[in-house]
């Protein structure tokens, strides 16, 4: 590196340039009406590029608002300030960011140092909202802190290093951009003195360096260590004095490598990939509560998912359980649609509709069906059971054959005989010691009847509730009407459409017929077709249901994100104040804190997501009842509803933390 002018020679140069800091009439007041206060008064500075310049005041005086100015991290009320020439009254926030990051570095006493960061990450963040290249960010960064002694202690979070190494962090960080200006504000107030002097020969070490050093201290024999020496008092300039050189302390110190600084200073910012890594660093650091607010996204995600999963399975559960009925049925019910209980009380269904329906062309086949529960004994054991009345056809209409032995035939039927088929459950139930069940007599309701065929299994019908379709008894029609149940008329009659015959003109042929026969509509029928259709709009309206109750779980999930996040905010006021200090727009805040939120309840998506499937392949493993059919749209709408969440939620918390006040936000760290 060339040699650096003297300090004299900037002042001299000062006096022919115009200066890099000027303020005219600067006033600052805060609050209005009658509890205002005015903290300084019509103040006029100048200070030039290379100078090293200390503001001595008592605490109150007005210096800390005045380098706060000076570091446009405030404005005057009154007064014009300008940087390098230009006024920056009317400069938006960012671009009032953008000068911090390209012109000063800042020294506080108490080095605001953000506390879940590495030293090396401290040090890098002015470059990184300056849109500084990674690699070439971290080598500089391992390069001032190699200068100033911390090259072991990169990798030291602020809470294990000394007051004083965290003021040379404080120092690094603050010469990571290649600032024109370096701004301390008590810079050896916190260290004890022989600290205090090492930070001090640091910064006369800058000063040779051509840098412009600002120094802010109620200390005189501090202040001493500068060219220049202002004094404030009451918010007003009271001297302003030159004095000889300063001392040489740090004339041993390596100068401070070179760095091609940032292209286009800010203008990149610090990027999506930069704000993830701090928003991994921020959750990772406050665990706990990354859980609590990921809580509601994971119980939303995994509802979602799971209830759509067990919907979709209990709707073609039930689909199934029809369509094994057959597509080709139609169903003649007693009782009028409109009558409640669904015609209980009707009795019309009778032998003489059986047969009137059998001899019709488009109908392949009727079987009745009347069911009632009544008791099996055999061998000691009592068993209550369904038992259907139905034809000797049931195995053709209703596609269910007997796998053992023989379904009734029309013979049993005529001569009321006493014998049953039994279903497969039945069978293992009353002939647990392996007996043989064809040919033996067991009780029903205290009558015997022979078995006489074991029916094909069929498993568990859920439609309308639980029925395990494998444990009852089938029995002729005549013999359970006059021995069972003591009526001769049926519940229904299930009719099979003959092939190559329309179900629409069978089931209007069938209504016809029944119609002609009672003389009034004291009946109903359903084909199955339609009952499919029915089946498939009120399940596809319980799925829409159980989505809807787990999307407001999820909307509860991304209240509860976004009030964790406001507190947050809250608890990082301080951090972000360090950020905006050191070049941060508000977009950067706004993206950073967004991107967290987003973070939360993308893991909290995926955790829920993961748990979801799980259940829905679990609960069927542990209740065969239950069945899920998991599809790749469900767990991709729930996982871009906790996308959605994310930005939704997290897009209110972001803008408060873009919109503090730099200077308030500092005061809170």
């Amino acid at each position: 590196m060339s040699a650096t002018p003297h300090p004299r020679e900037f002042a001299a140069a000062a006096d022919a340039a115009p200066p890099l800091i000027a303020l005219r009439g600067v006033t600052r007041t805060y609050g209005e009406g009658e509890g205002a206060t005015t903290v300084l008064r019509d103040v006029d500075l100048d200070i030039g590029a290379g100078e090293f310049v200390a503001i001595v005041g008592q605490s109150g005086s007005g210096k800390s608002t005045l380098m706060n100015i000076i570091g446009c991290l405030d404005r005057p009320t009154l007064g014009v300030f300008t940087v390098a020439g230009r006024e920056t009254g009317a400069m938006p926030p960012d671009e009032l960011a953008a000068l911090r990051a390209r012109h000063f570095g800042f020294v506080f006493q108490r080095y605001h140092l953000i506390s879940g960061m590495s030293a090396a990450r401290n040090v890098e963040m002015p470059a990184i909202y300056a849109g500084l290249p990674t690699d070439e960010r971290r080598a500089r960064a391992g390069k001032l802190l190699a200068r100033l002694g911390l090259e072991a202690r990169a990798s030291h979070r602020p809470a294990e290093l000394s007051g004083g190494q965290q003021q040379r962090v404080s120092i690094a960080r603050a010469l990571m951009n290649e600032p024109e200006l370096i701004l301390a504000d008590e810079p050896t107030g916190a260290l004890d003195s022989e600290s205090g002097d090492a930070v001090l020969a640091l910064l006369r070490a800058l000063h040779r360096e051509g840098r412009t050093i600002v120094l802010v201290t109620h200390d005189p024999q501090i202040a001493a260590s500068a060219d220049r020496v202002v004094t404030i008092r009451d918010g007003r300039i009271v001297s302003d004095e030159r004095r000889g050189g300063a001392g040489d302390a740090g004339a041993n110190v390596p100068p401070v490598p070179a760095s091609p600084g940032p292209s286009g200073a800010n203008a990149s910012g610090s990027g999506l990939g930069e704000a993830a890594a701090m928003a991994v660093a921020a959750l990772v650091q406050n665990r706990l509560r990354s859980l609590l607010t990921m809580l509601g996204i994971i119980i939303g995600v995994a509802s979602v998912i799971a209830m759509l999963a067990i919907g979709a399975g209990a709707r073609e559960q039930v689909l199934d359980d029809i369509r094994k009925m057959g597509t080709d049925l139609i169903e003649v019910k007693r009782g009028a649609r409109n009558v409640r209980g669904g015609g209980d009380d009707v009795r019309t269904l009778v032998a003489g509709d059986l047969d009137a329906l059998s001899r019709l062309d488009a109908v392949s086949g009727v079987v009745p069906e009347t069911d009632q529960s009544v008791v099996l004994r055999y061998g000691g054991i009592d068993h209550q059971i369904t038992a259907l009345g139905t034809s000797s056809q049931f195995p053709h209409v209703r596609d269910w054959p007997a796998v053992r032995g023989v379904f009734f035939s029309p013979d049993h039927e005529r001569r009321y005989a006493n014998v049953i088929v039994i279903g497969a459950r039945t069978a293992e139930t009353l002939f647990s010691d392996g007996a043989d069940p064809l040919g033996a007599f067991v009780l029903v309701n205290n009558a015997p009847f022979q078995v006489i065929g074991v029916m094909e299994e069929k498993g568990i019908v859920t439609g309308g509730g639980r029925h395990d379709r494998d444990d009852q008894i089938w029995v002729p029609y005549t013999t359970a009407g006059a021995r069972l149940f003591g009526q001769d008329h049926f519940k229904e009659l299930f009719v099979k459409v003959a092939p190559g015959h329309s179900l629409a003109a069978a089931e209007q042929e069938i209504f016809d017929t029944v119609l002609a026969r009672h003389g009034r509509e004291d009946f109903h029928l359903r084909n199955m077709s339609a009952a499919i259709a029915q089946a498939e709009a009120a399940q596809g309206t319980f799925t829409v249901l159980l989505g809807t109750i787990a999307a407001i779980s999820l909307l509860v999930g991304g209240i509860g994100v976004m009030n964790i996040m406001l507190v947050s905010v809250t608890e990082r006021i301080g951090e972000i104040g360090i950020r905006m200090a050191v070049g941060a727009r508000r977009a950067d805040i706004t993206t950073q804190f967004l991107v967290e939120a987003v973070m939360v309840c993308m893991a909290g998506g995926l955790i829920g997501a993961a748990l979801g499937i799980g259940v829905s392949i679990g609960l069927p493993m542990l209740d065969d009842g239950w069945r899920a059919i998991l599809e790749p749209e469900p767990v991709m709408i729930a996982l871009a509803c906790a996308l959605a969440t994310g930005l939704v939620f997290g897009l209110a918390p972001a803008r408060k933390a873009a919109r503090l006040d730099p200077v308030a936000a500092l005061a809170r760290n």
